[in-house]
């Protein structure tokens, strides 16, 4: 026998052997790794739509509206923030701020929890941010009645800006102080979620709610809104969106307002819209709303569109409590002799605006919105189509007055004026020097007798409510003066009918 072949035909053999073998192994620790890296970036490539609900009064309150790959905040950190800076808080968590809390949903109302294209879980809002509001009838009613399309009475939108801007600004917030806390409240990250939250999520929010706090700088110039109200323009001023404008002007910044009622659109078609009247389209005027919440290229309009359809047809709730019908009647012919003309469906005024010098209420919102910020307005939107029709807005102007609005819920409504200076109706039909010169807005309880909201209650339960002062710049009282010359008993009358609108 030939050794030598045999010895090579071996070592050939065992050769192709231990290759093989190599190859195997090769192969299998190959799948692995493939397999480890989907498990971990997994998280990241599942795109979850942006949430919707079949129900539309549940989409309101909880549905989101775009924004998700915008102007969201990662969902863990706006989870434990509230925690982490309970001292920037004025009491325990959101609802401290005036967001209302269900309690079978984790986040309040208007607190969207959804993901970004790349699988990133944040939180954005929606329209339910500034209308919806509570109702009680004592401060016995442990179960508030919860309103949707009516002005958001309780929420600060001013302290909410402050609480994350000012939080960003604080030396705790960063990854090796956040990281406990989120692991704590549940979060089971991979370790790859837990090296993108450390060193990309984390610091990129922070950097974002710092830009934050530069573009609402201007709020240290203003007068504090307190809950229900919100400089609806001049942080639209300072935005990347198109907005902006070459300065911010001192007497500019007094253009603090209510939030209004939303509900029964159908009637208001072509009227003018905004509490300046400023805008006479509907979907502009929906749009730019939404635009305090979401950007041009992010913004859901599918989902706009449900709401503005649901908006046309939702009507205002009525009056709860009893009414004196033949009061009522009588205030009805005082209501057409003395209102309806502005403030009737039929009204030959409605809609149209009451120049400033004639209804000589607080004019700060007339001056802060510009001709330069109406300019720049009617650029936004450009390039982008919805079912074929262009979006640029077209429809802003500037003028020099407040808008007749329908009274519909104006039962409601309070405090009034568009600047929320005046508690209640009954307050409304005195004279100026005869209004509250302060008050207490944000509770929820209800003032059949002036109709309004109790407005002489400083706290409840430890939590307290804003202090109003009508000699700060935004917060005028005077004007408006229709019906203050009635007698007593015209008034009672008119304010039973009121009642019923």
């Amino acid at each position: 026998m030939n050794w030598n072949s045999f010895n090579k035909s071996l070592s050939s053999t065992e050769n192709q052997t231990v290759t093989s073998k190599g190859k195997r192994v090769f192969l299998v620790i190959t799948a692995f790794v493939l397999v480890l890296l989907l498990w971990l970036v997994s998280p990241f490539l599942i795109h979850r739509y942006p949430i919707q609900y079949a129900n539309i009064d549940e989409h309101f309150l909880y549905g989101s509206i775009g924004g998700e790959d915008s102007d969201g905040i990662p969902y863990w950190i706006i989870k434990v923030l509230p925690e982490v800076f309970a001292d920037k808080l004025p009491g325990e968590g959101y609802t401290s701020l005036g967001f209302i809390q269900e309690p079978d949903h984790e986040l309040p109302i208007s607190f969207v929890r959804s993901t970004t294209w790349f699988g990133l879980e944040v939180v954005t809002e929606n329209c339910a941010t500034c209308h919806v509001g509570t109702l009680r009838s004592s401060p016995r009613d442990l179960n508030p009645r919860i309103i949707s399309a009516m002005p958001g009475i309780s929420v600060s939108l001013q302290g909410f800006v402050r609480f994350l801007t000012e939080s960003a600004a604080d030396e705790r917030f960063t990854a090796d102080n956040l990281m406990p806390f989120i692991n704590a409240a549940g979060a089971h990250f991979n370790p790859l979620e837990k090296l993108v939250y450390r060193f990309l999520v984390i610091p990129k929010t922070r950097d974002e709610l710092l830009e934050l706090r530069h573009n609402f700088s201007f709020m240290d110039r203003q007068s504090p809104y307190g809950p229900g109200r919100v400089d609806t323009f001049t942080s639209y001023k300072t935005r990347r969106y198109g907005f902006a404008v070459d300065k911010l002007v001192d007497s500019e910044l007094t253009g603090i307002s209510d939030y209004p009622s939303i509900w029964n659109q159908e009637p208001r078609k072509n009227l003018r819209l905004h509490w300046d009247g400023n805008n006479d389209d509907q979907s502009e005027r929906n749009r730019t709303a939404a635009l305090a919440l979401v950007s041009p290229t992010t913004i859901d309009l599918d989902s706009l569109e449900r709401i503005r359809t649901w908006l046309n047809e939702i009507k205002a709730p009525p009056y709860p409590y009893a009414i004196n019908s033949d009061l009522a009647t009588k205030g009805k012919i005082i209501f057409d002799s003395n209102c309806a003309k502005c403030h009737s469906e039929q009204g030959s005024e409605i809609g149209e605006i009451t120049p400033i010098k004639e209804v000589a209420t607080d004019r700060g919102r007339i001056d802060s919105y510009t001709y330069e910020l109406a300019s720049n307005q009617n650029l936004t939107f450009s390039g982008i189509t919805y079912k074929g029709v262009d979006q640029r807005f077209s429809h802003f102007k500037k003028y020099n007055g407040y808008v007749n609005g329908l009274l519909d819920g104006v039962w409601l409504r309070s405090p009034y004026l568009h600047n929320g200076s005046v508690p209640t109706l009954r307050d409304l039909l005195n004279k100026p020097e005869a209004r509250p010169k302060s008050f207490y807005r944000g509770y929820d309880v209800y003032d059949q007798e002036n109709v309004g909201y109790v407005s002489i209650v400083s706290s409840e339960n430890g939590k307290d409510f804003f202090f109003y002062d009508t000699k700060l710049p935004s917060n005028f009282n005077g004007g408006h003066l229709y019906g203050t010359d009635l007698d007593s008993q015209d008034k009672n009358a008119l304010l039973e009918y009121l009642k019923t609108i």
